[in-house]
């Protein structure tokens, strides 16, 4: 196995993805609601339609769809519509949560969300956001091309496992601030968060900036 070919381009590509994933994001911002609930039949698929949607669009990036996408801007100008208009009634309802907040007790949510509601929600936020197929079907692509025949495949191996490392991490690692959310006022400073992520790139998305 060579190391040029194989596990450099793979840590390339886990860094170039985990930096792009990091980012604050409506997809975040949601999992880490999910998490703090701590819900496995709700985390769970919703990381994996982050993740698994990730791993997707990457591939088909790297197989040249991207140039694809690229060359027919109507598409992406509706999704930015659609998504913008979802993005800014998430805010909303985010915003009213502000003002009603409760206390995480037990085992429960202080606003329960069902399993469905919660694949339903994540797969608006992932595919109706022009910028992840900006980020994966287009840059992540084109950079993963740029490694050679066959280092671009574990390049974006390595950036699909960044993908799956950070979506499972948050959306589990996120029950370990239970205690803190057993306060309402933790629950006003989270839902106010994710209000002011949710409507600023709501707006962002329908200027198209």
């Amino acid at each position: 196995m060579d190391f040029a070919t194989t596990l450099l381009p793979s840590l390339l590509g886990f860094g170039t993805g985990l930096a792009l994933i990091v980012a604050i994001g409506a997809q975040n911002a949601y999992i880490l609601r999910l998490g703090i609930e701590g819900r496995t039949r709700t985390i769970l698929p919703a990381v994996l339609i982050c993740s698994v949607s990730d791993a997707v669009l990457i591939f088909a990036g790297i197989l040249g769809i991207g140039l694809v996408v690229e060359q027919t801007p109507a598409a992406l100008i509706v999704i930015r519509i659609v998504g913008a208009a979802f993005l800014l009634a998430y805010g909303v309802f985010a915003t009213v949560r502000t003002f009603r907040p409760r206390a995480l007790v037990a085992n429960a949510s202080p606003i329960p969300v069902s399993a469905r509601v919660a694949v339903a929600t994540i797969v608006a936020l992932t595919w109706l956001n022009p910028h992840v197929y900006l980020d994966t079907l287009i840059f992540l692509g084109s950079v993963a091309n740029q490694q050679g025949e066959s280092a671009r495949w574990w390049w974006g191996g390595g950036a699909i496992t960044a993908s799956f490392a950070w979506f499972f991490g948050l959306g589990f690692g996120a029950r370990h601030l239970r205690p803190f959310f057993a306060r309402p006022g933790s629950w006003r400073i989270l839902d106010g968060f994710i209000a002011v992520v949710m409507l600023g790139l709501g707006v962002r998305m329908a200027l198209g900036v």
